[in-house]
């Protein structure tokens, strides 16, 4: 991993942008790496647990019935892409919006799923400090994108194509695209989110009813 020096102290330390820790843990007691960039400090791993802050469920939608009745009802949710638990190895678990907004918590105390307004100032931080033309690339994993789609992960936030799940239960995109919740709406049954494709890093209005990986941010 590129890390960027951004001082030295006196006893001769060097600070990085991109240094990473392993203390955060969720309810589950899964435990996950950050990286600080800029004045924010992230997971550098997606979200993988099934109970809320509180220690309830949530329930997991292996069909695309329970997936689709779910979101009819609002309810929280999860699954793993093609209901493979191997790819929550590597990808996280896929969460509802319902999930993301659930007053129970989805993330570790002490942290939060970012808003729209956080996310942008991740983007704005990496356009100001020279990565303009390549913000998602320096934001993506060196390997696991299809077609040469690799990034070069400047700062260790490792973002991987996990795909997606939409509203009537089918699965897209897994290694060429990853899409990461905000907890901000956009308006009454959308809220934002972000996508991670070859090309770039967009911002789109989503129904609530879709399935994206998340990350979090510390309070």
């Amino acid at each position: 991993m590129k890390k960027i020096v951004i001082g030295f102290i006196a006893i001769g330390l060097i600070t990085f942008v991109g240094c990473i820790s392993t203390k955060v843990k969720d309810a589950d007691g899964n435990t996950y790496k950050t990286v600080k960039i800029g004045s924010q400090e992230w997971m550098v791993e997606n979200l993988n647990l099934d109970h809320f802050q509180n220690g309830d469920i949530i329930p997991e939608a292996k069909t695309k019935e329970e997936w689709v009745k779910a979101g009819e009802n609002k309810f929280p949710a999860w699954c793993y892409y093609k209901n493979n638990p191997s790819n929550g190895e590597k990808y996280g678990k896929l969460y509802n919006w319902f999930a993301v907004n659930d007053p129970r918590g989805l993330a570790p105390e002490g942290w939060h799923v970012p808003t729209d307004a956080e996310w942008t100032v991740l983007t704005d931080y990496l356009g100001a400090n020279g990565h303009s033309d390549e913000i998602v690339d320096v934001l993506k994993a060196t390997s696991g994108w299809d077609d040469d789609g690799n990034g070069t992960d400047d700062y260790g936030w490792l973002g991987l194509p996990g795909g997606i799940r939409r509203s009537a239960g089918h699965f897209l995109y897994i290694g060429r695209g990853g899409s990461w919740w905000s907890s901000s709406e956009s308006k009454k049954g959308f809220s934002w989110h972000r996508y991670f494709s070859s090309s770039g890093v967009y911002f789109y209005e989503s129904l609530h009813q879709h399935g994206y990986s998340v990350r979090c941010l510390r309070d």
